[in-house]
Parts: C-alpha cells; structure tokens; sequence
C-alpha cells in the first residue's frame, strides 16, 4: 500500500464526502465536508457508543451522502484510547473507509479556523475532517485471525510480567521491614526451601519457635534436596539475630496475601506462555523468524504482535518507520545538526528489535 502524502491527498475526490468523527467514551460527534473543505451538514451529529448509535450514525451518513450525491466516504477520528475499536470496526464492515488522525495534530491545527486555542465536541470533528481533506492522515491497520489472537495474548503477557514483578516488589519489601536476613540467606526470595519457611513461619519469632528440626521437617515432607539441618541451622540463627520490626497476625496475613498473588501470576503466566507458544506456531512462515539466530519463540511473538502480517508491507523501511527507527536529521545552512532516530512509532517493537541486536 502507498503511503505517500500525494497518494494520501488523490484519495478525496469531488465525489468524497469526509465525515470527522471526535471519538468519547460514551458519545460520538460527527460533522461532514466535501473534498474543499465546505461543510454539508446543519449541525453536529451526536451518536452513543452503542450499537443503536452506530445504526443512526450509518443511517446519518447515507442520507447525507445521497442528498449531496457523493460516491465514496472517508470517516476520520483520532485513536483515542480503545475507544474507537468497535466503532472502527463497524466503519470498515459498513462500507466506509477509515483513516485515523494525529491528536499531535489536531492539537497544533485547531486554530486555525478561530484563532483560538477553544477545544469542543463541536469544533473537534471539523478540524480533524480538514487533516483528512489535506492527506495528513494514516490507514489504520486492525488485526484478524491468528495475528489478532498473538497480539492479545502478547499484551496479557506482558501485562502479567509486570503484576509479577510488582508482587516481587512488594514481597521484597515485607521482607526487608520484617525479616531483612531472610534475603542475606537467599539470594532469590523464590527459592523452593525459602518459600516452604515463609509460608510456615514468616516472621523471625515463628522461625525461632519452629526451630532447627521443625524447619528441616518442612524440606525433608516436600523431599528437598540440597538443604538440612545445617541450612536450616544458619536460617534460625539469623531469625535470632534479627533486627526486623516485630508483627502479629495482621502482619503474617499481608506476607500470606502476597505470597498467593505472586504464585497466581506464576500460573497465568505459565498458562499464556503455553497458550501463546502453540499460537505463533499456527502463523504463517513463523519457522523462518525461528531460525534466526539468537531469536527465540517469545521474541517473534512479540515482533508478530507488533507488526501484524508482515507481508503487507512492501518495503523494509516501511518496517523501520513503524518502529520509530527512521532516521531525523537536524540541518539548517551550514549548520549540521547530530542524526539520530525519530522514536515516532510502536516503543516495544522498537524494544524487541534492540533486544535482538
């Protein structure tokens, strides 16, 4: 597909009609032009986030576009937040093409018609409808299929990595307040043996009153292997030498509740890894990402979540803008400025690849 601004601008014709839409949570606000700018309609068109709204607003549409008699329509919006999913969307299935505006843009645009810095539900929809007039706009690409399924599974992963390290946080944190040895004696709070204590005797005063052979009765029930007595020695001594602040139940309950969520995200994790493994296997030409070297299962997902079905880009540089690495040059006369990267473009894609290199 071409994207260049004058393939952009050659897109809206005499026979357009351009409807800018200001995408909200719960409304919509829509106002329609022709390809030079003149608006067609009386007034702004209000419609819900709803199926209903989206009814009226094809409804809307159409008649518009019969009684101005224009062949083709183009709705443009802003991507605000995961508002405009559903209504995108309902857009393509219905016949319309949709085109999404910069918000940077629509905010260094909009007065330009009232020379005032003003911000409506009203004024919105115009401002971005004249983006789209001019080509200052970009064809949003949504996901089907097996992509579709990779991204959501590639977002609840990361999602859940980032619960986890959290919950580790948080842990790492009791245990400095309360039992700041505990982490002199593991050098992972994680470890099997250490969990087994924690969950029996988080306190420093528990581990005292459990003592030598009742610590070692814990490891030898879930038969452990490389720890005993004299581990379980130099784990009571610590607790005895403790400087951590004293707690009761309370206390023991937070260490409990921490602990159950940090296992749980252990298992949704585990859970999505096998579920996301068995998914990017299903996409297409999956086993020449994989045989790469230095590229592994998890990092082709990632780079798949990002980039959807790679065989609709026609150039790599297409690739390289959409991660943020084209390159921007600083230049005025003689002056030479320093060349650097634009960073405008998907940041984890731009993550994955530098994490390959």
């Amino acid at each position: 597909m071409n994207y260049t601004q004058n393939n952009k601008i050659a897109q809206v014709s005499k026979s357009t009609m351009i409807i800018g839409v200001d995408i909200g949570s719960e409304y919509h606000f829509a106002r329609a032009f022709d390809w030079r700018g003149v608006e067609l309609t009386r007034k702004v068109f209000r419609f819900s986030n709803t199926l209903d709204g989206y009814h009226l607003f094809d409804e809307w549409a159409v008649d518009w576009q019969t009684r101005s008699g224009k062949a083709d329509i183009i709705v443009g919006c802003e991507p605000t937040g995961h508002y405009w999913f559903t209504f995108g969307r309902y857009v393509q299935e219905h016949g319309m093409k949709l085109v999404l505006v910069n918000p940077y843009h629509v905010k260094q645009s909009k007065e330009l018609d009232d020379n005032s810095p003003r911000k409506t539900d009203q004024k919105d929809p115009k401002t971005i409808a004249m983006l789209v007039k001019d080509g200052r706009y970009i064809i949003p690409y949504m996901p089907e299929g097996i992509y579709a399924e990779v991204r959501s599974a590639v977002t609840t992963r990361d999602q859940i990595i980032k619960e986890l390290n959290t919950a580790c946080n948080r842990i790492q944190r009791w245990l400095k307040i309360h039992f700041p040895e505990y982490l002199g004696e593991y050098k992972a709070f994680d470890s099997v043996s250490g969990l087994l204590v924690l969950e029996a005797a988080p306190l420093p005063e528990d581990v005292i009153k459990l003592g030598v052979e009742g610590v070692n009765r814990l490891w030898r029930e879930k038969k452990l292997r490389g720890v005993g007595k004299k581990r379980a020695e130099t784990l009571v001594t610590a607790a005895h030498d403790s400087i951590g602040l004293p707690g009761g139940e309370c206390t023991r309950m937070e260490l409990r509740v921490l602990l159950e969520d940090y296992k749980t995200k252990q298992n949704q994790l585990k859970t999505v890894t096998e579920l996301l493994e068995k998914t990017v296997m299903q996409v297409p030409n999956v086993e020449k990402l994989l045989a790469i070297k230095g590229v592994g299962l998890i990092t082709v997902a990632g780079f798949i979540a990002e980039v959807g079905d790679i065989q609709r880009f026609t150039s790599p540089k297409q690739i390289q803008k959409l991660a943020g690495l084209s390159l921007k040059e600083n230049s005025s006369g003689k002056h030479k400025g320093r060349t650097t990267i634009s960073k405008r473009g998907r940041k984890r894609l731009r993550r994955i690849l530098f994490q390959v290199v």
